[in-house]
Protein backbone atom coordinates (compact mmCIF):
# COMPACT_ATOMS: atom_id res chain seq x y z
CA UNK A 1 0.00 0.00 0.00
CA UNK A 2 1.35 3.36 -1.02
CA UNK A 3 1.31 6.83 1.36
CA UNK A 4 -1.36 7.95 -0.87
CA UNK A 5 -3.77 5.00 -0.60
CA UNK A 6 -2.62 4.55 3.29
CA UNK A 7 -3.62 7.97 4.04
CA UNK A 8 -7.14 7.90 1.71
CA UNK A 9 -8.28 4.34 3.42
CA UNK A 10 -7.04 5.71 7.02
CA UNK A 11 -8.93 8.98 6.64
CA UNK A 12 -12.43 6.65 5.60
CA UNK A 13 -11.95 4.21 8.55
CA UNK A 14 -10.91 7.17 11.00
CA UNK A 15 -13.73 9.46 9.62
CA UNK A 16 -16.13 5.81 10.43
CA UNK A 17 -15.10 5.10 13.64
CA UNK A 18 -15.09 8.63 14.90
CA UNK A 19 -19.07 9.11 13.85
CA UNK A 20 -19.51 5.89 15.50
CA UNK A 21 -17.97 6.80 19.02
CA UNK A 22 -19.86 10.38 18.38
CA UNK A 23 -23.06 8.22 17.56
CA UNK A 24 -23.04 6.36 20.80
CA UNK A 25 -21.73 9.17 22.90
CA UNK A 26 -24.88 10.94 21.39
CA UNK A 27 -26.17 14.72 20.41
CA UNK A 28 -24.42 16.14 23.53
CA UNK A 29 -21.27 15.51 22.70
CA UNK A 30 -22.41 18.05 20.00
CA UNK A 31 -23.91 20.72 21.73
CA UNK A 32 -21.75 21.20 25.40
CA UNK A 33 -18.88 19.55 27.04
CA UNK A 34 -18.19 18.66 30.12
CA UNK A 35 -14.65 19.05 31.36
CA UNK A 36 -13.99 14.81 30.32
CA UNK A 37 -15.43 15.49 27.43
CA UNK A 38 -13.59 18.22 26.44
CA UNK A 39 -10.36 16.34 26.96
CA UNK A 40 -11.49 12.84 25.34
CA UNK A 41 -12.54 14.78 22.36
CA UNK A 42 -9.31 16.68 21.71
CA UNK A 43 -7.34 13.11 22.87
CA UNK A 44 -9.58 11.11 19.87
CA UNK A 45 -9.07 14.02 17.46
CA UNK A 46 -4.87 14.19 17.98
CA UNK A 47 -4.80 10.84 17.95
CA UNK A 48 -6.72 10.21 14.71
CA UNK A 49 -4.51 12.72 12.69
CA UNK A 50 -1.41 11.37 14.27
CA UNK A 51 -2.13 7.89 13.08
CA UNK A 52 -3.55 8.95 9.36
CA UNK A 53 -0.33 11.29 8.82
CA UNK A 54 2.01 9.22 10.54
CA UNK A 55 2.95 6.63 7.96
CA UNK A 56 5.03 4.50 9.86
CA UNK A 57 3.09 4.20 12.89
CA UNK A 58 0.61 1.29 13.59
CA UNK A 59 -2.53 1.61 12.21
CA UNK A 60 -4.24 -0.19 14.88
CA UNK A 61 -2.40 1.07 17.63
CA UNK A 62 -4.79 4.28 16.60
CA UNK A 63 -7.81 2.77 16.40
CA UNK A 64 -7.69 0.74 19.93
CA UNK A 65 -6.66 3.98 21.40
CA UNK A 66 -9.70 5.90 19.86
CA UNK A 67 -11.97 2.88 21.30
CA UNK A 68 -10.29 3.11 24.49
CA UNK A 69 -10.96 6.97 24.84
CA UNK A 70 -14.48 6.69 23.24
CA UNK A 71 -14.97 3.62 26.36
CA UNK A 72 -14.05 5.61 28.94
CA UNK A 73 -16.48 8.75 27.47
CA UNK A 74 -19.24 6.22 27.53
CA UNK A 75 -18.69 4.59 30.84
CA UNK A 76 -18.46 8.33 31.94
CA UNK A 77 -21.82 9.58 30.81
CA UNK A 78 -23.66 6.19 31.59
CA UNK A 79 -21.95 5.96 35.93
CA UNK A 80 -22.50 10.11 35.65
CA UNK A 81 -26.64 9.41 35.15
CA UNK A 82 -27.11 7.08 37.29
CA UNK A 83 -24.23 8.68 40.13
CA UNK A 84 -24.87 12.42 41.50
CA UNK A 85 -21.82 12.38 43.50
CA UNK A 86 -19.58 10.98 40.70
CA UNK A 87 -21.29 14.32 38.47
CA UNK A 88 -20.41 16.31 41.19
CA UNK A 89 -16.80 15.29 41.06
CA UNK A 90 -16.17 14.84 37.61
CA UNK A 91 -18.27 17.18 36.04
CA UNK A 92 -18.61 19.83 39.21
CA UNK A 93 -21.67 21.92 40.52
CA UNK A 94 -23.14 24.83 40.03
CA UNK A 95 -21.68 27.56 41.49
CA UNK A 96 -23.75 31.30 42.28
CA UNK A 97 -22.12 34.29 41.19
CA UNK A 98 -24.59 36.66 42.12
CA UNK A 99 -27.50 37.12 45.25
CA UNK A 100 -29.55 39.51 45.44
CA UNK A 101 -28.00 41.95 42.98
CA UNK A 102 -24.80 41.91 44.42
CA UNK A 103 -21.57 39.91 43.32
CA UNK A 104 -19.66 36.80 45.28
CA UNK A 105 -16.28 38.04 44.56
CA UNK A 106 -14.98 34.53 46.11
CA UNK A 107 -16.94 32.58 44.25
CA UNK A 108 -16.03 34.36 40.96
CA UNK A 109 -12.59 33.88 42.02
CA UNK A 110 -12.96 30.55 42.84
CA UNK A 111 -13.88 29.73 39.12
CA UNK A 112 -11.23 32.18 37.93
CA UNK A 113 -13.67 34.10 36.10
CA UNK A 114 -12.44 38.76 35.91
CA UNK A 115 -15.71 40.66 36.09
CA UNK A 116 -15.14 41.61 32.61
CA UNK A 117 -15.85 38.24 31.75
CA UNK A 118 -19.06 38.19 34.20
CA UNK A 119 -20.31 41.42 32.58
CA UNK A 120 -20.01 39.75 29.01
CA UNK A 121 -21.96 36.71 30.14
CA UNK A 122 -24.85 39.18 31.52
CA UNK A 123 -24.67 41.05 28.40
CA UNK A 124 -24.98 37.90 26.33
CA UNK A 125 -28.45 37.14 28.59
CA UNK A 126 -29.32 41.09 27.45
CA UNK A 127 -28.23 42.31 31.16
CA UNK A 128 -26.34 45.04 31.58
CA UNK A 129 -26.15 45.96 35.51
CA UNK A 130 -25.83 43.59 38.45
CA UNK A 131 -28.05 44.76 40.27
CA UNK A 132 -30.76 43.99 38.16
CA UNK A 133 -29.96 40.38 39.14
CA UNK A 134 -31.76 38.39 41.40
CA UNK A 135 -29.61 35.27 41.56
CA UNK A 136 -27.47 33.96 38.24
CA UNK A 137 -25.49 30.62 38.62
CA UNK A 138 -22.57 29.42 36.75
CA UNK A 139 -23.52 25.89 35.28
CA UNK A 140 -21.23 23.24 35.57
CA UNK A 141 -21.33 23.09 31.30
CA UNK A 142 -20.18 26.99 31.44
CA UNK A 143 -22.90 28.92 30.86
CA UNK A 144 -24.27 31.15 33.16
CA UNK A 145 -28.21 31.18 34.10
CA UNK A 146 -29.58 34.30 35.19
CA UNK A 147 -32.82 35.18 37.29
CA UNK A 148 -33.76 38.86 36.56
CA UNK A 149 -35.75 40.46 40.02
CA UNK A 150 -39.32 39.68 40.25
CA UNK A 151 -40.28 43.82 39.10
CA UNK A 152 -38.11 43.81 35.45
CA UNK A 153 -39.27 39.99 34.05
CA UNK A 154 -41.28 40.72 31.18
CA UNK A 155 -45.27 39.92 31.90
CA UNK A 156 -46.83 36.58 31.35
CA UNK A 157 -50.48 35.38 30.56
CA UNK A 158 -50.33 34.06 34.11
CA UNK A 159 -49.34 37.44 35.65
CA UNK A 160 -52.22 38.86 33.80
CA UNK A 161 -54.80 36.19 34.70
CA UNK A 162 -55.29 35.71 31.15
CA UNK A 163 -56.61 32.47 29.24
CA UNK A 164 -54.69 31.30 26.78
CA UNK A 165 -54.84 28.36 24.02
CA UNK A 166 -52.46 26.44 24.25
CA UNK A 167 -49.55 26.21 21.22
CA UNK A 168 -48.06 22.84 19.47
CA UNK A 169 -45.17 23.09 17.29
CA UNK A 170 -45.66 23.93 13.47
CA UNK A 171 -45.73 20.79 11.11
CA UNK A 172 -44.13 21.67 7.69
CA UNK A 173 -45.70 20.24 5.30
CA UNK A 174 -43.98 21.86 1.91
CA UNK A 175 -40.21 22.32 1.31
CA UNK A 176 -38.46 23.38 -1.49
CA UNK A 177 -41.46 23.54 -3.67
CA UNK A 178 -42.43 19.30 -2.54
CA UNK A 179 -44.88 17.99 -0.56
CA UNK A 180 -43.94 16.29 2.48
CA UNK A 181 -47.13 13.48 2.94
CA UNK A 182 -45.84 12.26 6.54
CA UNK A 183 -45.88 15.72 8.09
CA UNK A 184 -49.19 16.88 6.15
CA UNK A 185 -50.56 13.89 7.73
CA UNK A 186 -49.66 14.27 11.01
CA UNK A 187 -50.87 17.87 10.74
CA UNK A 188 -54.41 16.24 9.58
CA UNK A 189 -54.79 17.30 6.38
CA UNK A 190 -54.41 16.15 2.98
CA UNK A 191 -53.48 17.22 -0.35
CA UNK A 192 -57.25 18.71 -1.43
CA UNK A 193 -56.97 20.96 1.85
CA UNK A 194 -53.20 22.17 1.09
CA UNK A 195 -54.44 22.81 -2.91
CA UNK A 196 -57.60 24.75 -1.81
CA UNK A 197 -55.20 26.60 0.79
CA UNK A 198 -52.34 27.45 -1.46
CA UNK A 199 -55.19 28.74 -4.09
CA UNK A 200 -56.85 31.13 -1.41
CA UNK A 201 -53.55 32.49 -1.05
CA UNK A 202 -52.56 32.81 -5.03
CA UNK A 203 -49.47 31.02 -5.23
CA UNK A 204 -48.75 27.66 -6.79
CA UNK A 205 -46.52 24.93 -5.58
CA UNK A 206 -43.52 25.44 -7.36
CA UNK A 207 -42.77 29.24 -5.97
CA UNK A 208 -43.58 28.06 -2.13
CA UNK A 209 -39.80 27.82 -0.31
CA UNK A 210 -41.44 26.67 2.78
CA UNK A 211 -45.08 26.25 4.04
CA UNK A 212 -45.75 25.35 7.58
CA UNK A 213 -49.25 24.21 9.06
CA UNK A 214 -50.11 25.65 12.92
CA UNK A 215 -51.72 23.49 15.70
CA UNK A 216 -54.87 26.02 14.61
CA UNK A 217 -54.65 24.18 11.40
CA UNK A 218 -53.36 27.68 9.62
CA UNK A 219 -51.51 27.56 6.51
CA UNK A 220 -48.21 29.92 6.23
CA UNK A 221 -45.86 30.13 3.56
CA UNK A 222 -42.50 31.57 2.41
CA UNK A 223 -42.03 31.96 -1.49
CA UNK A 224 -38.98 32.23 -3.64
CA UNK A 225 -40.10 35.63 -4.35
CA UNK A 226 -39.46 37.71 -1.67
CA UNK A 227 -41.26 40.71 -3.23
CA UNK A 228 -44.60 38.32 -3.63
CA UNK A 229 -47.07 39.95 -0.99
CA UNK A 230 -48.79 37.37 0.75
CA UNK A 231 -52.02 38.05 1.84
CA UNK A 232 -53.26 37.43 5.41
CA UNK A 233 -56.79 35.84 5.78
CA UNK A 234 -58.12 36.30 9.47
CA UNK A 235 -60.83 33.60 9.33
CA UNK A 236 -60.50 33.00 13.32
CA UNK A 237 -60.82 36.91 14.16
CA UNK A 238 -63.53 37.14 11.98
CA UNK A 239 -65.18 34.16 13.25
CA UNK A 240 -64.93 36.02 16.76
CA UNK A 241 -65.83 39.60 15.34
CA UNK A 242 -69.09 37.87 13.78
CA UNK A 243 -70.41 35.71 17.32
CA UNK A 244 -70.07 39.48 18.90
CA UNK A 245 -72.21 41.06 16.44
CA UNK A 246 -74.68 38.09 16.58
CA UNK A 247 -74.51 38.44 20.29
CA UNK A 248 -75.54 42.04 19.87
CA UNK A 249 -77.70 41.49 17.62
CA UNK A 250 -79.79 39.25 20.27
CA UNK A 251 -79.28 41.88 23.00
CA UNK A 252 -80.80 45.20 20.36
CA UNK A 253 -83.80 42.43 19.69
CA UNK A 254 -84.30 41.72 23.26
CA UNK A 255 -84.70 45.46 23.65
CA UNK A 256 -86.70 46.36 20.72
CA UNK A 257 -89.58 43.65 21.55
CA UNK A 258 -92.56 44.38 23.83
CA UNK A 259 -93.39 40.78 23.93
CA UNK A 260 -92.18 39.45 27.92
CA UNK A 261 -91.31 35.79 26.11
CA UNK A 262 -89.97 36.69 23.27
CA UNK A 263 -87.61 39.18 25.54
CA UNK A 264 -86.85 36.42 27.52
CA UNK A 265 -85.40 34.15 24.60
CA UNK A 266 -83.42 36.86 22.89
CA UNK A 267 -81.84 37.23 26.50
CA UNK A 268 -81.13 34.03 27.33
CA UNK A 269 -79.68 33.30 24.08
CA UNK A 270 -78.00 36.25 24.10
CA UNK A 271 -76.14 35.10 27.18
CA UNK A 272 -75.05 31.56 26.34
CA UNK A 273 -73.77 33.00 23.01
CA UNK A 274 -71.52 35.16 25.38
CA UNK A 275 -70.61 32.30 27.71
CA UNK A 276 -69.54 30.31 23.90
CA UNK A 277 -67.45 33.55 23.23
CA UNK A 278 -66.07 33.74 26.80
CA UNK A 279 -65.00 29.80 26.57
CA UNK A 280 -63.69 30.40 22.53
CA UNK A 281 -61.63 33.60 22.46
CA UNK A 282 -58.07 32.52 23.59
CA UNK A 283 -58.29 30.07 20.56
CA UNK A 284 -60.12 32.80 18.07
CA UNK A 285 -57.33 35.60 18.68
CA UNK A 286 -54.55 35.54 16.22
Amino acid sequence: MNDYTHIFVSSILFAITLYAITKIGGKKQLSELSFFEYISGITIGSIAGEVIMGLDGNFFHGVLAIMVFGAFTYFHDLIGIKSKKFRDIFEGKATVLIKDGKVLEENLKKEKYTIDELNSLLRQKNVFKTADVEFAVLEPKGDLSVLLKKELQPLTAKDLNLTVAPEKEPYTVIMDGNILNDSLTSAGKNRGWLDIELANLGVTLDNVFLGQVDSFGKLTIDTYDDQFEIPSPQPRKLLLAMMNKCQADLELFALGTESSIVKQMYSKNAEKLQQAIHKLKPYLNE
